[in-house]
């Protein structure tokens, strides 16, 4: 039986998570308000090729944010079962922002690219493994252990590397891909602008999974050893899936797209994530200001 609640006991706690609260609340925007119209026609007049491409990133994304979805409750259930008000009043943005984010690629592949169902095959061993096993034994496995090792496993997996290396990667080949579009007197102005608010509700996700880790390595540094061993598992299978989005195309990705760009790029998000976590091994939270 609850005998008290905290925001009477000691009122709200000012700090990281609850200031990522306010922010998705002054950032709130609505996927059903972007108007694509000006986006259905670039995309028909681009050639069949490049249609595919962006089709086949679009459906990687819409899979990977119906994951993400469904696999965060466990974590919510975790943090409200701990007494952490604030991270749980965040996550409940989060989530929303999640179910967004499904909304937003399902309604650019219905009405832009004229694509409902049947999109699958796109999605091929690497991504499966992370996104159809890795992940969700991570975050389910919190329903039954959610020791501070489970935590940042979960984390690791979820934020670190599904948001922070891969959902980071695909952002950038559509800002890529709007490039060249633009080379071309073509635009996608709904759609950019949808990427750029999903991009933004991401680094907050990834701020936060980032303060998640940083919060248990300060009260425990033997963690970091869980934290390389989640890394050494789950960073060739990330680098495969950047990998298969290219392999459909042996003699060059269409709009001068290049594989060893994101690569590069993947790589980069990467390394910026671990230099924070490498910092919160001897400061904690205190790590993260500045994000």
């Amino acid at each position: 039986m609850r005998q008290s609640f905290q925001s009477t006991e000691r009122g709200l706690e000012a700090g990281f998570p609850l200031s990522l609260y306010h922010k998705a609340k002054r950032l709130f925007w609505d996927p059903a308000e972007l108007d694509f119209r000006q986006d259905q026609a670039a995309f028909r007049a681009l050639p069949e090729e490049a249609q595919g491409l962006i089709l086949r990133l679009a459906s990687l994304f819409l899979g990977g944010e119906e994951a993400v979805t469904l696999d965060l409750l466990p974590l919510v259930r975790t943090v409200a079962k701990e007494g952490r008000l604030e991270e749980e009043m965040y996550l409940t943005t989060f989530l929303l922002e999640e179910a967004k984010h499904v909304e937003f690629f399902a309604r650019f592949l219905e009405e832009v690219a004229g694509q409902k169902g049947g999109l699958g095959h796109h999605a091929g061993p690497h991504y499966r493994r992370i996104f159809g096993e890795l992940l969700p034994e991570a975050l389910e496995r919190l329903e039954v252990d959610p020791s501070p090792r489970a935590q940042v496993e979960a984390a690791v997996t979820y934020n670190v590397v599904v948001e922070g290396i891969l959902a980071e990667t695909g952002y950038q080949g559509f800002f890529r891909l709007a490039e060249r579009l633009q080379a071309m007197d073509l635009a996608m102005p709904g759609t950019l602008r949808g990427i750029a608010h999903v991009k933004a509700d991401e680094s907050r996700h990834i701020a936060y999974g980032l303060y998640l880790i940083a919060r248990h390595l300060g009260e425990d540094p033997g963690l970091w050893s869980v934290l390389e061993g989640r890394l050494n598992l789950l960073l060739p299978e990330a680098f495969g899936v950047v990998g298969e989005v290219f392999a459909p195309y042996p003699q060059g990705a269409p709009l001068g797209l290049s594989p060893e760009e994101f690569l590069a790029y993947a790589s980069t998000q990467f390394q910026h994530r671990f230099r924070v976590l490498e910092r919160a091994r001897s400061l904690g939270p205190q790590a993260l200001q500045g994000l």
